[in-house]
């Protein structure tokens, strides 16, 4: 991960799970609006763009495709997503997700992808070898189409742990929230000493 330090020298992500929108309606999303945004953030040395496949019931990832994706150089942009577990755990269909978030950001890779929302109600399906999560990202990763893959949490350090110490070797970041009430509400004091104990750098979500 240290090359990031050269190619990506600003460090403030710009997260799309609470995009502007026409009507009240979260899947409406204000796509001149959001590319406004877009432009802003680029313009300032900016490039890392996180999302999801549940985001505004699902439109955040097209948005992205049309609004980032289809008008700046590949290039330029740096670009996360994650693995939604709980319809992995519904219909054991990961890789069609994949394949579906893929297409609908409109790229062949993603220079960051998550095992998502790491916590205690969902921890064992992601560690249940009967569907095959890990190694099914783990070929995404060998196959380039995953080219940093990590993990976001929000359970609390013993379901961390559990997690990390099946997959933490292959673990390359955490994204997690810390922020002054998170420090102590969620013990994100404690999460980044455990992060620190696996040299696993750290994303922020929830800064403020």
């Amino acid at each position: 991960m240290s090359e990031l330090t050269k190619e990506m020298p600003k460090k403030l992500g710009f997260g799309c799970m609470r995009l502007p929108v026409t009507d009240g309606s979260t899947e409406n999303i204000n796509d001149a609006a959001f590319c406004e945004m877009i432009d802003s953030y680029i313009e300032q040395g900016f490039k890392y763009f996180d999302t999801a496949y549940p985001y505004h019931n699902g439109r955040s990832e097209e948005a992205v495709g049309r609004c980032l994706v289809q008008r700046y150089a590949r290039d330029r942009f740096f670009l996360a997503s994650k693995m939604p577990v709980w319809l992995v755990k519904e219909y054991a269909d990961y890789g069609k997700y994949f394949e579906e978030q893929l297409k609908k950001c409109q790229v062949e890779y993603f220079d960051f992808y998550m095992f998502h929302n790491v916590c205690e109600m969902n921890v064992d399906a992601y560690l249940d070898p009967k569907y095959g999560i890990y190694d099914y990202l783990m070929e995404q990763k060998r196959n380039g189409r995953i080219k940093h893959l990590g993990f976001s949490a929000h359970g609390d350090i013993e379901c961390m742990t559990k997690f990390l110490e099946a997959y933490g070797k292959d673990m390359e970041f955490c994204q997690i929230e810390l922020n002054y009430f998170d420090y102590k509400f969620q013990d994100a004091k404690g999460k980044v000493e455990l992060l620190k104990k696996w040299n696993l750098p750290i994303w922020v979500m929830e800064p403020v």
